[in-house]
C-alpha cells in the first residue's frame, strides 16, 4: 500500500486508509448529534448522517434559512433516487430533507447521474449548476437548472457545455464565481491527459451560457472539486485530491493555494504553481476514524461574520449505506487563518466539540 506524507503546519501526516463495511438507517432525517440538539454552546460533527456528497450550501435572504444540496443518491429507504436532495436548516447544524431539485434526470444526456451541484443566487433567482457523468465517462458535461425559491422546483435549462465541446476531459464539478461584475464558471476533475486540469471560463450576464469558449487553466489534473474564496488581497483556491469514493479506503483530502488575480496563477505556501501536479498546501485530511474528507462547499458566514465551510467525509466504521452506496456524510468546520493562510478546523476531520455558529433568525 502506498503511503504519501505531507509536511504541514500541523505536523507530518501520512495518508493511508484501510477497509470495513456497514449498515445505516436512511430515513432522510438527521439523527446525528446530541450536542447539536441541546442547549449547549457546542456541536459535534457530523451534522447530517444519512448522506450528502459534494455539498453546496446557501442562505435564503428572505427566510434566513439555510439550504444544502448534494449529488443524487439512493438512501436505501424505498424512496428511490433523489435527484439532488435538498436539506433545510435554521441554524446551519440541524438539517431536514425537504425534497429533490429534479423530479427526473435532465434529458440532454442519455447516460449519467447528477453530480456535484453548485447553488447560487443570481438575478434574484436560484441557479443550480450541475454535472452529468458516469464513472469513466468520455464526454461528461455541465448543465444549469433555475428556480424562484431555494427549495425548487428547479427547471432545467439544458447543457452549458460538455467535454468534447469545451475540449477539457472530465468536465464536472462546477463552481460559479461573480467577480467585478463578471460571471465565471470554474470546473474540472482528475485526468492525466495533456488537456487535464481545472479551468475557468466567463459566462454571459444572465449566467445561462458561455460568453466565449476561451478558457484559463487554473490547476493541474490531480485536483478536483474547486472552491474559490476571496479574502482581503487574495483569492483562495481549495481543491480535493485522492480517491473520493472507496468507502473507508477513500483518500480524499483538501489543499489550498492563493492568487492576487481570480484567474491565477495560484501558488501554494512554498510558492509552487498548482498548474503543476503535486503542489498545494494541505488544509484538511482524514484520521483513524474518518476517511476521505473533501469536496468543500463555498464559504458560509454566520451572523458574527465567522467563516465556515462544509465538506463530506466517510466514517470508517459505517462507510456505506445498506445498498452499498458510499456514505459521504456532512461535516462543518470553521476556517482558521494564520499569517494569510487558512486551515479547515484543526486540519483533520473534526470530531471534537465545536463552538456553534451564531445564527439570528429574524
Amino acid at each position: 500500500m502506498k503511503i504519501q506524507k505531507y509536511d504541514t503546519p500541523f505536523g507530518l501526516i501520512s495518508l493511508c486508509i484501510p477497509l470495513f463495511f456497514f449498515f445505516v438507517s436512511c430515513s432522510g432525517i438527521n439523527k446525528a448529534q446530541q450536542a447539536t440538539n441541546s442547549s449547549a454552546p457546542y456541536f459535534n460533527n457530523p451534522v447530517f448522517t444519512t448522506a450528502l456528497a459534494d455539498p453546496t450550501v446557501i442562505r435564503d435572504p428572505k427566510s434566513k434559512l439555510f439550504y444544502a444540496y448534494g449529488t443524487q443518491v439512493n438512501w436505501g429507504d424505498d424512496q428511490g433516487i433523489r435527484f439532488v436532495p435538498i436539506l433545510e436548516s435554521k441554524d446551519m447544524l440541524n438539517w431536514k430533507y425537504v425534497g429533490s431539485a429534479f423530479s427526473d434526470k435532465p434529458s440532454w444526456k442519455k447516460a449519467g447521474s447528477i453530480w456535484a451541484p453548485d447553488i447560487n443566487l443570481l438575478n434574484g433567482r436560484y441557479y443550480l449548476y450541475y454535472s452529468m457523468s458516469t464513472w469513466g465517462d468520455p464526454n461528461p458535461g455541465i448543465g444549469l437548472a433555475i428556480a424562484d425559491k431555494p427549495q425548487g422546483p428547479f427547471i432545467d435549462q439544458g447543457k452549458l457545455f460538455d467535454s468534447k465541446g469545451i475540449d477539457v476531459p472530465n468536465s464536472i464539478d462546477p463552481f460559479f464565481v461573480q467577480d467585478n461584475g463578471k460571471n465565471y464558471l470554474f470546473w474540472g476533475s482528475f485526468d492525466h491527459s495533456n488537456k487535464q486540469g481545472t479551468f475557468a471560463v466567463e459566462l454571459t450576464k444572465d449566467g445561462k451560457s458561455l460568453k466565449a469558449k476561451h478558457k484559463t487553466k487554473i490547476a493541474a489534473g490531480d485536483f478536483e472539486a474547486v472552491t474559490i474564496y476571496k479574502k482581503q488581497d487574495y483569492y483562495y483556491f481549495f481543491g480535493s485530491k485522492g480517491s473520493c469514493c472507496e468507502g473507508e479506503k477513500s483518500q480524499y483530502h483538501v489543499l489550498v493555494a492563493r492568487s492576487k488575480e481570480l484567474l491565477g496563477p495560484y501558488l501554494d505556501k512554498d510558492g509552487k504553481d498548482i498548474r503543476e501536479r503535486g503542489n498545494g498546501t494541505l488544509v484538511l485530511i482524514g484520521n483513524n476514524e474518518i476517511a476521505g474528507p473533501g469536496h468543500t462547499s463555498a464559504v458560509v458566514l454566520d451572523d458574527k461574520g465567522k467563516e465556515w465551510i462544509y465538506y463530506h467525509a466517510i466514517e470508517k466504521k459505517q462507510p456505506r449505506i445498506g445498498n452499498k452506496t458510499n456514505r459521504r456524510i456532512l461535516f462543518l468546520d470553521e476556517l482558521i487563518w494564520e499569517e494569510g493562510w487558512p486551515r479547515i478546523g484543526p486540519g483533520t476531520a473534526n470530531l471534537k466539540p465545536i463552538i456553534k455558529p451564531t445564527v439570528i433568525n429574524r
